[in-house]
């Protein structure tokens, strides 16, 4: 018997979840608010990292699990989180919306009376004050009891104050729970290898890709991403009838292996990837043709092209500011966005749908039997949601995964930049057997957009991962010579 069926054979006293009303709320975010201030800069998915943290204001704040008779509770948190704006001495990051509106993250904490040793790991603090002096507080994601509270949420549904939970089917009981602990923007949950539940950290009012076009490709029957099985939000307090998605419980692919992994195994044993790629290419094109039958396309005319050329621009402007190895390069990557500007003079409209928007291997699964899958659908995370849900030129997924091919060649040491152009080839080549068109054919477009990757690749390395700047840096060179 799991612990987590062995835990409900022996029921506790209950215990009514409840939102937390406005002033309770303040009076313990206000408490939690020293322990935060320390802890929440050093997590992998908070976006506001080299900017001042100076105040928390609470969103919504939901027990849902009130303290229990082990002492054991799960607070759910959304809190907005003040920062220094980019204005007084750090750098903002492309198409966000000032620093100092606050970014809003959901926060699931558990307290404790005593921590146990295996929960080491997951300290925030020891509350001095306020509601839960005296107590420790740890990420409740890493307890087993309290991961097993959400499913039973999401087993159940219905709503707890401001979070509403619904789902698409049946769920079984009695699931263990696993945290993932690969680096990503969010927080997955694995249960009984069966399920795994995204928990998105920074949220934003309206419909959040990651659970609108898996919902929307299960509808269309597309079989290269998992269909959502549950989810839960949270109705918006400032009054907009936007939904804040908070989470998508979906099918885990057990066995599968991801895309970026298989590469790297490929290039540390001398072997080609160009089947997979060319596989991968397929598997894209299908997606794609799925999302647009079964959401609205439209056409970018030339006044709409120009616009997107013009974005690109500033961003690149706003990314050489950030990071100054970028300048040398401006004048050679304008460029190629003055080349996308160019296109359609002629009048020509270009096909725009929802694409997947972040696509790379390492968003890619391959199951025992071959199978490829498509996941993450949440795309860049530092752009606004309302850029994320726009139409776009399916090229600029194709994009993605060309440089992601560079990636992982430019991480082998030595460097195999023929590998990386085989792959590149291959993948086009399976996408034109699917697609009917093949994303070489306009190599204006797929310059302008590859550009546009690096130079997003340059100020995320800039800012997370230091060491990691001269793989996109080499691609900047290589662009910027219109290669």
């Amino acid at each position: 018997m799991s612990k987590a069926a062995s835990t409900r054979s022996n029921p506790r006293p209950a215990a009514v979840p409840r939102s937390v009303p406005p002033a309770e709320a303040e009076a313990l975010v206000g408490s939690l608010a020293p322990l935060l201030h320390d802890w929440l800069p050093r997590q992998r998915w908070f976006a506001g990292k080299g900017r001042q943290v100076t105040g928390f204001v609470p969103v919504t704040v939901t027990e849902l699990l009130p303290q229990d008779a082990t002492g054991t509770s799960l607070l759910h948190l959304l809190v907005r989180v003040e920062q220094q704006s980019a204005g007084q001495g750090a750098q903002q990051a492309p198409g966000r919306a000032p620093a100092d509106a606050g970014d809003c993250y959901q926060l699931l904490l558990g307290a404790r009376t005593a921590l146990p040793p295996r929960l080491a790991p997951a300290l925030v603090g020891h509350a001095t004050q306020g509601p839960l002096a005296g107590r420790t507080v740890y990420e409740g994601l890493h307890d087993p009891l309290l991961a097993d509270v959400l499913i039973e949420r999401l087993r159940t549904s219905g709503a707890v104050g401001a979070l509403r939970f619904g789902r698409a089917g049946a769920i079984p009981a009695g699931l263990s729970s696993r945290l993932l602990d690969a680096e990503q923007s969010n927080s997955s949950l694995v249960y009984g290898d069966a399920y795994i539940l995204k928990i998105l950290r920074r949220v934003f009012p309206g419909p959040h890709p990651d659970l609108e076009l898996p919902l929307a490709l299960a509808a269309e029957g597309c079989e290269r991403v998992p269909a959502p099985v549950a989810w839960f939000d949270a109705v918006d307090p400032s009054g907009s009838d936007e939904p804040l998605t908070l989470g998508v419980l979906q099918t885990f692919l057990r066995g599968s292996q991801d895309g970026w992994q298989l590469a790297l195994a490929a290039l540390d044993e001398g072997r080609e990837f160009t089947d997979e790629a060319r596989i991968l290419g397929r598997a894209t094109a299908e997606v794609h043709t799925a999302l647009a039958a079964a959401l609205p396309t439209v056409t970018l005319g030339r006044s709409q092209t120009a616009q997107v050329a013009h974005a690109m621009r500033e961003r690149l402007d706003a990314a050489a500011q950030a990071v100054p190895a970028l300048l040398p390069y401006v004048p050679g990557l304008r460029t190629a966005f003055d080349a996308l500007a160019g296109l359609d003079a002629a009048g020509r409209g270009r096909p725009a749908q929802r694409v997947h928007g972040d696509l790379h291997l390492g968003q890619t699964l391959r199951s025992p039997d071959g199978s490829w899958s498509v996941i993450d659908f949440e795309g860049e995370p530092a752009r606004p949601l309302a850029e994320r849900r726009r139409p776009q030129p399916p090229v600029r997924d194709v994009a993605g995964m060309l440089r992601s091919f560079d990636y992982a060649a430019r991480s082998h040491e030595p460097w195999r930049a023929d590998w990386a152009a085989r792959c590149r080839d291959a993948f086009c080549e399976g996408y034109a057997e699917a697609a009917g068109t093949d994303p070489r054919a306009e190599p204006e477009l797929l310059r302008a957009y590859e550009t546009d990757k690096a130079v997003y690749e340059v100020l995320y390395e800039a800012r997370h991962r230091p060491d990691w700047l001269p793989v996109p840096m080499a691609a900047i060179t290589r662009l910027a010579d219109g290669s």
